[in-house]
């Protein structure tokens, strides 16, 4: 284990792409300790692919990518301030409650950052705003992207864990709304003390009706797409499908936003960005061989174990070391090596499956908005031209928040476990 980490470590520290660097580090472990087992390392790393369910990945990133050419972000943010424009520091009430929608259209806290961002934060400069913090406002808000359902990395943990795809979708809904909340309670005290401005206090009852009838079909897009797989109707996979097939009618025939030669790239970007997951997947596969075959987490188990914790302690001890790993590793490839490792340690100790997978994916959201990599932060980085610790110092007040519901969610087991209810 020494040798494979530091093979991966000393690989990513001179600038060699993550999946490489897990399929070299992986590949020098089999070399040195296993090398008859070499043979055997293809079929491996391509079974981590080869999963029904993961068809789901691409069609939920390409009906992302769709719904953002379409132009929802404009339509997302006129409904949104019609709802709370009228508050004391309406605009970032707007900023918050759009990436609370628009993360349950994209399933991607990147693209909620890029979308909602380049709206947001010029005409929040304009209403006073610092670009600080309007930049950190949208990062911030930007983690519910992948805790609200629809999410990509909730589809890939519920794949690793073996979960229902449904499941998880419901158990992450009430935490990511719960965040979305109490951003807004921050910016609310924040309006009293710097004077943040409302926005369109007075909208008409025509002007009304014509923002609802503008948003409404884009609105229902979560609906059909959630709705499907927890009413049964569809497989999460069918339900991603259904998504895309909405997302084209409303582009190319209701809003008429999106032309047939746009397609192309928006279906190579798709196929782009679904590659460089998947390769993670596959080679992270080596990674889960290795943790089994040394044992891992039964030696951890055995080490917790001997700590005598609580659930709660336990799942708090997990929560800090997500924190700490999320903060240098992306999403993705967190998920997969975490997962295998900590997952059968809380499974012994009574801690369920999809309560982890919510604290997981929540404490993940959070390093998409801490240096260094901070994946948000550097898609914000290059819409306003600050430097990343500036805008991680704007978001450092909401992130609170996200703190918050993590504590929340390893203390009231009812939070996330709640849909099993219905799926058990």
């Amino acid at each position: 284990m020494t040798l494979l980490l530091i093979a991966l470590f000393a690989l990513l520290l001179i600038g060699v792409p993550i999946a490489y660097s897990l399929g070299l580090s992986g590949l020098l472990y089999f070399l040195v300790l296993q090398p008859n087992l070499i043979g055997v390392l293809p079929q491996r790393v391509l079974s981590g692919m080869d999963t029904y369910t993961m068809i789901a990945l691409p069609l939920f990133i390409l009906m992302g990518l769709i719904m953002n050419a379409s132009g929802i972000t404009t339509r997302l943010i006129d409904f949104c301030l019609m709802l709370v424009g009228r508050f004391p520091g309406g605009l970032g009430h707007v900023n918050i409650s759009t990436s609370m929608i628009f993360g349950g259209i994209s399933g991607s806290s990147v693209s909620d950052t890029a979308s909602v961002g380049s709206a947001m934060i010029p005409e929040m400069a304009r209403k006073g705003y610092s670009t600080e913090t309007a930049s950190g406002i949208t990062v911030a808000s930007s983690t519910m992207g992948m805790i609200i359902p629809p999410s990509v990395p909730m589809v890939i943990y519920a794949v690793t864990a073996q979960q229902s795809i449904g499941t998880m979708f419901l158990a992450s809904l009430l935490p990511g709304l719960m965040i979305g909340l109490f951003m807004m309670a921050v910016i609310a005290l924040m309006a009293g003390r710097h004077g943040y401005p409302r926005a369109h206090a007075g909208l008409s009852a025509t002007e009304k009706r014509l923002i609802i009838q503008r948003s409404v079909l884009a609105l229902l897009i979560p609906v059909f797409v959630v709705g499907a797989v927890v009413g049964g109707v569809a497989t999460a996979t069918e339900s991603a499908a259904i998504g895309v097939g909405y997302a084209l009618f409303l582009g190319l025939v209701v809003f008429r936003s999106l032309t047939l030669r746009e397609l192309p790239a928006l279906l190579r970007s798709a196929v782009m960005t679904s590659a460089t997951v998947m390769i993670i997947i596959a080679m992270s596969q080596l990674y889960v061989w290795i943790l089994t075959m040394e044992q891992v987490p039964q030696l951890l188990a055995g080490y917790l174990g001997a700590l005598e914790l609580s659930p709660f302690m336990l799942l708090l001890v997990v929560a800090m070391a997500v924190l700490f790993i999320g903060t240098f590793v992306d999403v993705t490839p967190a998920i997969l090596l975490i997962t295998p490792v900590v997952l059968p340690i809380l499974v012994a100790a009574g801690i369920s499956p999809v309560q982890f997978g919510v604290l997981l994916i929540s404490g993940l959201a959070i390093g998409l908005v801490t240096p260094p990599v901070g994946m948000c932060l550097n898609v914000c980085s290059s819409i306003t031209g600050l430097s990343i610790g500036r805008i991680f110092r704007g978001a450092l007040p909401f992130l609170l928040a996200n703190v918050l519901v993590m504590l929340l969610v390893a203390s009231v087991p009812a939070l996330t476990l709640w849909p099993l209810m219905f799926f058990s």
